[in-house]
């Protein structure tokens, strides 16, 4: 402690033994601080109390003084209870006294000191948590009475680690979806499923804090309880990992992707596929517009829009989900609802009941179907039932009561269902086009044909002539090198051709009449073979097997220009009334038993009407 014009000063910097040996030193001689800044003390000594200024030396009292002896006896020891201490204020006298003149001073009134009853509680064991404010106004007031005058400093707990949320990606936005328009759509949430850049910081650890210590009104300190710590790692699921940076340890992500975040564990994982448990409502999500693959845990409520790619829904289907592409699987059930693939498959485990079920370029597989128009490329089906169904491919196990058109069809029991009747429509390319052409061209090889075998009669018939004959027999002969003549002979064969001159001279005329002829069938019949080809190109593959026939069942053609796709792409509407309404083909099996296995035959004539 330094002494300075002012006052008393406190040396801050000292360690806190020094400082109480310091303190004891005076207190123990009975001295006091006049004017003590008791929270000053305490800070010195405890480290309780406000921030003291950013020097060494602080002011601590005014001055110092000493208790006379008769005051001493003045202050009595205090009542000590559990985490407190009382005392008891009354009027005091201090005793006559006689001067060493002789001069007796009475008996008079007296009051205690504040800073004096500081010095005199240390020394009987207070050495924190005097209320001095209280002391002072017991002190003034002229009425007996005991009051709490010191009292512990419970620890101050401190602050476990946390994670904190740093990017504002991690929250859902359920405020209604504003449209390109400006627009507000009530059944759409604005971001239901956050989507994650790469690299962007998701979560923060702040650390532990430690807590403050207490003290008790004897100085002895108390340990608060230490905070806990947690590991950021726990945290970090797919898609993300822990990276320390300069201002602490982070949880980041290391992928594009939809944010998961585990509602048990509080795991977050980056995932290409959005997974949801809440189900699909106007509660949980609205409707859903997602840029990538969605699993769905919980059902998909009536009205409710789904729009994405790679869908898979574990429960129950009542609304409509539209995928872009990749493949559909519905869990269970879909009732009442809609289900569009633009490119791909689709799979209901379940029962489809009363909906529309379509896939531009995919397969369709379900287990059960009632009263649902259905059209793929290939659908597979174990139980219909009042269906319209329409694709290249089509396999049912057991069908009652549908309307089934397809180009390559195949239903193991096939019949009516109470007054539905069942008709199956074999899909066939209409080729008449082909088979008029294929028509006139035969006749006109038939023309050629009878043309050119009138000139070759009219040759042979010359040619029959036996000096003709004769003649042409050695020429030939000769040409082969098959015969030598001598010059008399050679002389004898020039007068055989001067005698048959005439008819030599008509057959070459007839054979360059019949050239032209032979070239015009040639490139006739080439064309009909070429037109033949097409046809069977066009065609294709037709058939249409039922193993059994339960019941009135009908089975026709049904023809289609070009492809088939423009059948299949029919609105639902359209498509049932076609099907059920359109028997403008050619019958091929009308019968309530037996079976049918019919293969189109390219090479026949159209029979598509």
């Amino acid at each position: 402690m330094v002494r300075q014009g002012d006052g008393i000063f406190i040396d801050m910097s000292m360690s806190q033994l020094t400082l109480v040996a310091a303190i004891n030193e005076v207190f123990h001689s009975h001295r006091y601080f006049a004017g003590l800044d008791y929270k000053v003390l305490i800070k010195a000594l405890y480290g309780v109390g406000p921030e003291m200024p950013s020097k060494d030396l602080v002011r601590i009292a005014t001055d110092l003084g000493e208790i006379a002896p008769e005051r001493v006896a003045l202050y009595k020891p205090p009542k000590l209870g559990r985490g407190y201490a009382e005392y008891y204020f009354e009027t005091l006298y201090l005793e006559a006294q006689e001067l060493s003149d002789g001069t007796i001073i009475p008996e008079r009134p007296t009051r205690l000191n504040v800073d004096e009853f500081v010095t005199e509680m240390w020394n009987k064991g207070i050495l924190f948590g005097i209320e001095v404010a209280a002391v002072a106004a017991a002190i003034a007031s002229t009425k007996s009475d005991r009051i709490t005058v010191a009292i512990d400093l419970d620890p101050q707990p401190g602050q476990n680690a946390r994670v904190e949320e740093v990017s504002s990606d991690l929250h859902r936005s359920d405020a209604p979806k504003e449209r390109a328009d400006g627009r507000v759509d009530l059944g759409s949430f604005q971001n239901r499923f956050p989507q994650i850049e790469a690299n962007v910081k998701l979560l923060k650890k702040i650390p532990a804090v430690p807590g403050l210590p207490g003290y008790d009104t004897g100085g002895r300190r108390t340990a608060p309880d230490a905070p806990q710590d947690l590991t950021l790692s726990f945290f970090a699921g797919e898609g993300t990992e822990v990276r320390m940076f300069e201002d602490g340890e982070y949880v980041v992500s290391t992928r594009k992707g939809f944010l998961n975040v585990d509602a048990k564990s509080k795991r977050i994982s980056i995932t290409d596929k959005i997974i949801s448990l809440d189900g699909v409502s106007g509660k949980t999500t609205g409707n859903l517009e997602l840029a990538g693959a969605y699993e769905e845990f919980g059902d998909i409520q009536e009205q409710r829009e789904v729009t994405g790619s790679d869908i898979t829904v574990h429960g129950n289907v009542y609304g409509n989900i539209t995928s872009r592409g990749g493949t559909v699987v519905l869990g269970q059930n879909l009732v009442s609802g809609a289900v569009h693939n633009a490119a791909g498959n689709i799979t209901i485990s379940g029962v489809a009941s009363g909906s529309v079920i379509h896939t531009d370029s995919g397969q369709i597989v379900i287990g059960r179907a009632e009263n649902c128009v259905i059209s793929g490329t290939s659908v597979t089906i174990t139980d219909a039932s009042n269906c319209e169904i329409i694709a290249d491919h089509v396999r049912i196990e057991l069908a009652e009561g549908c309307a089934v058109a397809g180009g390559d069809v195949e239903i193991d029991s096939a019949g009516p269902r109470r007054r539905t009747e069942m008709l199956v429509h074999v899909l066939v390319r209409d080729v008449s086009q082909f088979d008029q052409e294929i028509s006139e061209l035969g006749q006109r090889e038939t023309v050629l044909q009878q043309a050119n075998a009138e000139v070759q009669q009219k040759i042979d018939a010359i040619a029959a002539i036996p000096d003709v004959r004769r003649y042409l027999a050695l020429a030939q002969k000769l040409r082969n090198q098959e015969l030598q003549l001598s010059p008399e002979q050679g002389h004898l064969l020039r007068k055989i051709a001067g005698a048959v001159a005439t008819e030599l001279q008509a057959i070459s005329t007839l054979r360059d009449e019949l050239r032209p002829g032979h070239a015009q069938l040639k490139m006739t019949q080439e064309k009909l073979q070429r037109v033949i080809e097409q046809k069977l190109a066009a065609t294709g593959h037709a058939r249409c097997c039922l193993r059994m026939v339960c019941g009135e069942t009908m089975v026709r053609t049904m023809p289609f220009q070009s492809t088939s796709t423009a059948l299949i792409q029919q609105p639902a509407k359209d498509l049932k009334q076609r099907l059920r309404n359109g028997g403008a083909g050619r019958m091929l099996f009308c019968d309530s038993a037996g079976a049918l296995d019919w293969h189109l035959d390219p090479r026949a004539p159209s029979i598509a009407s």
